[in-house]
């Protein structure tokens, strides 16, 4: 399920720089998944983004692509990930991208640092409005 996010102030940082700001996220809401927030690419900053081998299919949302960050020699593998040509349940996440939280300095929303969601795979953003348990950890992948 897509909501909006707009009006809160979503943030990304890595290797010391604001990658990403935006009021106009959205975020999307699964199964036993904290939210995860897209960003619209307009607002990343993308000279910093650099595509990524792989993908991945969700049978909601469609083929995934993948990018790395760059900055200053930093790199960070598959740190974010887009949707091309999502399916048309989800086509609003065009044009826009989201991050994993473990994978870059810091996340926020409305100022707040996010903890990332357990696991390698998911790419939850847990804040303190938002009640687990959440998929990801060890014994959840059954769910």
């Amino acid at each position: 399920m897509i909501r909006t996010a707009r009006g809160r102030l979503v943030q990304v940082w890595f290797g010391g720089t604001l990658i990403a700001s935006t009021t106009q996220a959205v975020r999307v809401l699964e199964t036993s998944h904290p939210p995860v927030y897209y960003l619209p690419a307009s607002d990343v900053a993308g000279r910093f983004l650099v595509p990524s081998d792989g993908t991945s299919f969700c049978e909601w949302k469609g083929q995934a692509r993948y990018w790395d960050l760059l900055v200053q020699g930093s790199r960070a593998v598959q740190a974010a990930w887009s949707y091309p040509r999502p399916l048309p349940a989800y086509r609003e996440l065009s044009g826009r991208l989201s991050f994993y939280p473990a994978r870059v300095d810091r996340c926020t929303v409305d100022g707040e640092t996010v903890r990332a969601q357990d696991g390698d795979f998911y790419g939850g953003w847990i804040t303190g409005e938002i009640a687990g348990p959440f998929k990801g950890g060890p014994g959840t992948s059954g769910w």
